[in-house]
């Protein structure tokens, strides 16, 4: 496979060539999984690139945050732009450009925007990997009752 280069637009913070997708096409109807102003960028496809990963850029507006969920597959994220915020299992983790974060599988997780400018960052996942899976209530009530959690739980 062929080298591929995907150019930076710092003005625009954008690749050329890499369109905008839906984060979500719906905000689905169960606990938890709505979500507001985040936009997915695919960097690379495993198709593309010829791995067992794929690599997404995410950008959350003023305001916005995404769905709280969980999965089989782990994250592995780079905080790229602005500042943001991550519930992750029992905790919230602020996040500055060129942080890392590690959120294990099957632990519940959402992306946090409460600034006024964007909040981006690339994560990466398992090229084959299990869809986003809502809360069960045990869990949702145990981020409800901690304190650190609950504000971030809607």
């Amino acid at each position: 496979m062929a080298a591929r280069r995907f150019s930076f637009d710092p003005l625009t913070f954008r690749w050329d060539g890499i369109g905008e997708e839906a984060y979500k096409f719906s905000l689905g109807d169960e606990r938890g999984m709505g979500w507001k102003g985040v936009s997915r960028h695919t960097l690379g496809e495993p198709s593309q690139i010829g791995a067992d990963f794929e690599l997404r850029y995410f950008e959350l507006e003023a305001g916005g945050y995404s769905s709280v969920e969980k999965h089989e597959h782990v994250h592995f994220v780079i905080a790229v732009r602005g500042a943001g915020r991550a519930l992750v299992g029992s905790a919230v983790v602020d996040l500055a450009p060129l942080d890392a974060l590690y959120v294990p599988s099957l632990t519940p997780h959402r992306w946090i925007n409460e600034a006024e400018e964007p909040f981006g960052f690339l994560c990466t996942v398992d090229a084959e990997r299990d869809a986003p899976q809502a809360l069960d209530d045990a869990e949702w009530e145990a981020l409800r009752a901690n304190p650190v959690t609950a504000p971030y739980v809607y």
